[in-house]
């Protein structure tokens, strides 16, 4: 996508927190979920975002379908703010904003057949006639790769974990919804799948005119399928920017950690270069650190790290980043990102692979 579009969805300071019970049912804290993220997804875009495991990008995402409601901030959609709207309203705004999750087998229906699956949407929210419905359900499969002939009958069980997230996508996008929310939705396929799985979410959305929230924790895959990337840390956005610009030169030291933790391949020599592992533990986001919550584990923090907290600011047109100390593009050479999987495709955006990072000027 060359220029961005108008906001197809836009949350403002969305905060999470859950109550944590103690010993003997007594409040033992909070945890600090997703603390003041603001953001934007743009129509046709998709916007990936990336993040150590418990950083809170699957909360974020349930949070923004109001699954559930955000403790505050709000989430403005087509008009609406979801935050807002009754449980009626609700479920009808939910039509255009679907989720696919990560556990294709987990999300299906196991005693029901493929035909019923996809058709249960269309059901749920009053589409009549039902060779209408089944007309709609035998399109859904074939847009999605499924011949209905060959697959309609069959249940979960009798399909391959690809093809179980081949019916989980034809469900969501059953009601033609302008946002479809991807959490993890191809992690825990194998490669050759996952390349598979995402050639026909580029697919769909050149054919659907599709918006995507793409979250996941390769770096590598989430880079190749998205226009912008946002990087999130212990419940909070630490960069966000266009995909090309924060991968070659990340602005946040919480980026660059986490693209040298990535094999990769040296840009001079092209031999194979170790990945370097993120320093410490992630702090508890029962108790986050004040200021900055990357400050335990940044090789550049300082004082005002630990009394001011940092708050999003441009560096670069359409590049922000959350840091007192920012890294500057002499900072850091350029990664070629890979799989540790071999012999993977290679391609245009949809393939798994990232292109070679090209060298500075």
């Amino acid at each position: 996508m060359s220029a961005l579009t108008e906001p197809l969805l836009q949350a403002r300071n969305i905060v999470q927190e859950f109550p944590v019970r103690g010993a003997g049912g007594l409040r033992g804290g909070v945890v600090h979920a997703v603390s003041d993220v603001s953001f934007d997804v743009h129509t046709g875009e998709t916007l990936g975002i990336v993040g150590e495991t418990g950083s809170g990008k699957s909360t974020l995402a349930r949070s923004l379908v109001q699954a559930p409601r955000p403790k505050s901030g709000r989430v403005l959609f087509q008009g609406s703010d979801l935050v807002r709207l009754r449980r009626r309203h609700l479920v009808a705004a939910r039509r255009h904003v679907q989720m696919v999750y990560q556990d294709p087998f987990g999300s299906l229906n196991p005693r029901w057949r493929v035909t019923e699956l996809v058709e249960e949407p269309l059901l749920g929210y009053g589409v009549k006639g039902a060779e209408r419905r089944r007309r709609r359900v035998a399109e859904l499969l074939d847009l999605v790769g499924l011949d209905p002939s060959v697959f309609g009958a069959r249940r979960p069980r009798e399909l391959s974990g690809g093809q179980c997230q081949r019916v989980a996508i034809a469900r969501a996008i059953a009601l033609d919804p302008a946002l479809v929310i991807c959490d993890e939705a191809v992690s825990s396929l194998d490669v050759l799948i996952q390349a598979q799985v995402l050639n026909l979410f580029e697919r769909l959305r050149a054919e659907l005119g599709l918006s995507y929230l793409f979250i996941a924790h390769d770096l590598a895959l989430v880079k190749q399928v998205s226009d912008r990337v946002a990087v999130m840390h212990l419940g909070q956005l630490a960069e966000v920017g266009p995909a090309d610009a924060l991968y070659r030169a990340p602005l946040h030291p919480y980026t660059a950690a986490l693209l040298d933790s990535v094999p990769g391949l040296d840009p001079v020599t092209g031999r194979a270069r170790r990945p370097v592992p993120l320093r410490g533990e992630p702090p508890s986001p029962l108790d986050p650190p004040s200021g900055c919550r990357f400050r335990t584990r940044c090789p550049r923090a300082q004082a005002r790290c630990a009394t001011e907290e940092p708050v999003l600011h441009d560096r670069a047109p359409g590049h922000s980043v959350a840091c007192h100390f920012p890294l500057d593009a002499p900072d850091r050479e350029p990664r070629h990102l890979t799989r540790s999987e071999p012999d993977t495709p290679a391609g245009p955006r949809g393939h798994l692979q990232v292109e070679p990072l090209p060298g500075r000027s």
